[in-house]
């Protein structure tokens, strides 16, 4: 089995990625639980846990020591985060701190979790590559943007394997998803925990990826990133769409077929 090093595990996503491993992978990989907050994490049940400040340089080393792949989710994920007090240890050093203990350690691969904030600078009638510029509107998508690079730099400077995940408007980060947040930019930017989960296997296992920026949207009808080199690179066969799950944008016709399992 693959070792697994999740920081962030207690988080939104590392909790739901957790609950797919033991669903569906347990077989397969076994988890190191990582997070600030060791309490956060509950039971770890089979996995290791450990309560780690990534911001810690010695400490990430000690947690990399016997792991394949990292996947790295810890982080400050408000947009409004202030740069001293929370981006700068949080977002800046930890992401360093992984990286050059992955490194350092002889893990195989690191996946890091970026942002679509990386890149909303752009008009919203413009659909992103994952080779166009990064153009960051706030100092968390500007923090993202750095990772991103540090990640292209250890990855043909050292030739450690990273891929960088831009996630989209995560499901998981509400409980409910009421007819005010279905707006444009947040349907055209959604991904389905489904999807997320299966992306970020897609992250660990696709072979011969030195480096990569993949784009977690789900198959939405409108997808404000381009998912043409994601699924080139690792793999990735989304299945939600968020304009189908919240019915929104569709003609009576066409909820009509869906509703008797029909196509058009």
């Amino acid at each position: 089995m693959k070792k697994i090093l999740l920081t962030g595990a207690a988080g939104r996503i590392g909790s739901s990625f957790r609950q797919y491993v033991e669903q569906q992978a347990s077989d397969r990989y076994a988890l190191r639980l990582v997070d600030r907050n060791l309490d956060a994490l509950g039971d770890p049940g089979p996995h290791e846990a450990q309560g780690v400040n990534v911001a810690d340089l010695d400490a990430c080393r000690q947690i990399c020591q016997g792991i394949h792949t990292v996947v790295h989710l810890a982080a400050d994920p408000s947009p409004r985060a202030d740069f001293y007090e929370s981006l700068l240890d949080n977002n800046i050093k930890g992401m360093y701190n992984i990286f050059r203990a992955a490194k350092d350690a002889g893990c195989q691969r690191v996946v890091y979790a970026s942002s679509v904030q990386a890149v909303d600078g752009y008009p919203m009638d413009v659909q992103v590559r994952t080779d166009m510029p990064v153009r960051p509107l706030n100092m968390y998508g500007a923090a993202k943007a750095f990772g991103e690079a540090t990640a292209h730099c250890f990855a043909y400077s050292e030739g450690l394997s990273c891929i960088a995940i831009r996630v989209g408007a995560y499901q998981g980060n509400r409980q409910q998803w009421d007819e005010n947040e279905r707006d444009a930019r947040t349907l055209c930017t959604f991904v389905s925990a489904r999807d997320l989960n299966h992306l970020i296997e897609r992250c660990i296992e696709a072979p011969n990826v030195q480096y990569a920026v993949v784009q977690a949207v789900s198959d939405n009808r409108f997808k404000r990133m381009d998912l043409t080199s994601t699924r080139a690179a690792v793999g990735y066969t989304p299945q939600d769409d968020a304009f189908e799950l919240f019915h929104t944008g569709l003609t009576n016709h066409e909820r009509w077929y869906q509703e008797h399992g029909r196509k058009m």
